[in-house]
């Protein structure tokens, strides 16, 4: 299941940084995070709750972003 959702974030970097953590979720199969239009397209793995596991990107994006937002 894919789903898009929308970010605020301040800078490129950031934006990266945001992608990369996303990416080491567990229960996100792919992540692409697009500065530009400051939107953030997860892929999940079968069978995960989207909800829970946004929760979980959530935390690891502030963890190295803490200025940046997911919009759920």
């Amino acid at each position: 299941m894919k789903k898009s959702y929308k970010i605020d974030v301040d800078c490129a970097n950031c934006a990266n940084k945001m992608e990369a953590a996303a990416q080491k979720t567990p229960g996100v199969k792919d992540c692409v995070v697009n500065f530009m239009t400051l939107k953030m397209n997860v892929e999940f793995e079968e069978g995960q709750d989207p909800k829970a596991v946004m929760a979980q990107v959530r935390q690891a994006c502030k963890r190295v972003e803490d200025d940046c937002e997911i919009y759920l």
